[in-house]
């Protein structure tokens, strides 16, 4: 049996493993455990398990199994404090937590290069979230400019990885290709992905040009294209952004799509679950939308408990519905979120995402300066959480200081202009103009939420509130009945009795908040 992960293969038959076309030296009993782990990966193994496996049931230390563990990641590039395949529990055991593809048969020759393996059979189904970013072309003319190209590749290859549950083929494997004029289709088929990314880079004088598709490598349909275009300054800081932005619009991108192969599958997945309640949440934060998502994100749990991207989501669910005021229990639904994402962190302690939706239930809380300080540890282990950057202004936000929110959303939007859950960055922006009394320009930031997404009903109730600030009774009127549609529960009551912090300045311009929503006519409940 082969299995592939990453941009390595692993061939029990022949007992190699190799990354692309290098045969990588394993001791035996390394090998043995790998073997153990990966076959096992649908569940924690204990070192029980790995001493009756691996030493036939002799009496072995602790250390010589810690020992043994570390040579394992260390072949296969991972380490200890990473653990980003294979993954220790305290007190519970050892889980291989890579995505895999598994093929029968004899292991591509060295030469051939490739970690999904070139000579896997075309049945064998693709992972989800697999993808190869192909070598970017350069169309300038310049040879010279073959490196921005091939660093754009490199980056964004690297950037993808780190998307939780992606199996993203090496850049060794992904640059044997480069100026080969191979049909997308059988590079899919040869490589074990579900998706190709290609791109090309022009430059013309002062300015530079990207463009990017992603193509489905099943059926050869382009799902989606970028363009990428503006004056040249520092090439290496327009990488980073270049990156940024195309890795942030291809996780949700990615996500949408898996979401829509799953809803055809008559026997979906505990991943299928996931990507397709996470989808429900990007159509607009309503009650109808949280509660059928949560539902979704439940079942997939339910058929893997282990399911950390899915437990995430759970807790994003109930912090939305405690902070967006669609149920008085807000305080119960936080503290059920921190819970939650706790425990995720107990177990992978390096997950950007849990310390970043940790960052947001600290300031919830009345925890700002600890929720930022989760925020930023979150940006330390992605950069391109734009996500991140937005929660640390709602943060300064909710401790009286709207007058700072500006900086911090000009980077997210900056990494991520087209982001899903822009809708909410506009809408707080909104927020922070009414703090500083700038009544008309919170307008202006409402309308820009509501037209980015009419799916969020705070939206609407909040523009009605700066309306009506301004006088415009009837218009403020009219997005109250928009948003009362959305959310028929919201009341004044509610919104006064949910603040996210103790901060006098953040309360009383809270409080001028309330009376606009009143004169809009939200319901006093």
């Amino acid at each position: 049996m082969r299995y592939f992960f990453e941009d390595y293969s692993f061939d029990t038959d022949q007992r190699e493993l190799r990354r692309g076309p290098e045969l990588i030296p394993t001791a035996p009993q390394v090998f043995d455990l790998l073997d153990y782990l990966i076959r096992n990966r649908d569940r924690v193994v204990s070192k029980d398990n790995l001493v009756e496996s691996v030493w036939n049931g002799r009496i072995v230390s602790d250390a010589a199994v810690t020992t043994r563990l570390n040579a394992a990641r260390t072949v296969i590039g991972d380490c200890g404090e990473e653990q980003r395949l294979i993954k220790t529990l305290p007190r519970k055991g050892f889980r291989f937590v890579g995505s895999v593809r598994e093929a029968p048969g004899r292991a591509a020759p060295a030469g051939v290069g490739s970690a999904a393996g070139r000579d896997a059979p075309a049945s064998a189904s693709p992972p989800h979230l697999s993808i190869v970013v192909l070598p970017f072309s350069n169309l300038s003319g310049d040879p010279a400019q073959d490196y921005f190209a091939d660093g754009i590749t490199e980056s964004l290859t690297t950037d993808l990885s780190r998307i939780r549950g992606s199996f993203v083929i090496g850049r060794h494997t992904a640059f044997t290709y480069k100026g080969k004029p191979t049909k997308l289709k059988q590079i899919g088929q040869e490589l074990g992905v579900r998706y190709v990314l290609e791109g090309s880079v022009q430059r013309s004088g002062s300015r530079l040009r990207v463009n990017v598709q992603l193509v489905d490598a099943e059926t050869g349909a382009h799902l989606w294209a970028d363009r990428f275009d503006k004056t040249i300054a520092d090439l290496f800081d327009m990488q980073d952004e270049i990156v940024s932005r195309l890795a942030n619009a291809l996780q949700a991108e990615l996500t949408e799509q898996e979401a829509r192969r799953s809803e055809r599958s008559p026997h979906p997945s505990s991943m299928d679950l996931y990507f397709q309640g996470k989808t429900t949440l990007y159509k607009g934060w309503t009650p109808e939308h949280a509660v059928k998502a949560r539902g979704l994100f439940e079942q997939a749990l339910a058929l893997d408990p282990d399911n950390l991207e899915a437990m995430i989501w759970t807790a994003v669910v109930d912090l939305l519905v405690g902070v967006a005021h669609m149920s008085d229990d807000k305080a119960a639904l936080v503290a059920t979120a921190e819970a939650t994402l706790m425990k995720v962190l107990s177990v992978a302690p390096n997950h950007a995402m849990a310390h970043l939706y940790m960052g947001t239930v600290l300031m919830a809380s009345n925890r700002g300066a600890q929720g930022i300080a989760e925020c930023e540890r979150a940006l330390e282990l992605d950069r391109n959480l734009a996500e991140a950057h937005a929660q640390i202004g709602m943060g300064k936000f909710y401790m009286g200081r709207g007058s700072e929110i500006d900086a911090h959303m000009d980077v997210a939007f900056r990494l991520s202009p087209r982001d899903m859950f822009a809708f909410d960055w506009l809408m707080m922006v909104g927020f922070a103009r009414l703090q500083v009394m700038a009544d008309a320009a919170a307008v202006v930031w409402f309308r820009r939420s509501v037209e980015a997404n009419r799916n969020y009903p705070l939206a609407h109730f909040a523009l009605g509130a700066a309306l009506a600030r301004l006088g415009s009774l009837d218009e403020a009127r009219a997005a109250t009945k928009a948003g009362l549609v959305l959310d028929p529960t919201f009341t004044v009551r509610r919104y006064r009795l949910n603040p996210q912090s103790d901060d006098p300045i953040y309360l009383a311009r809270r409080e001028r908040v309330a009376e606009g929503l009143r004169l809009a006519g939200v319901p006093e409940g």
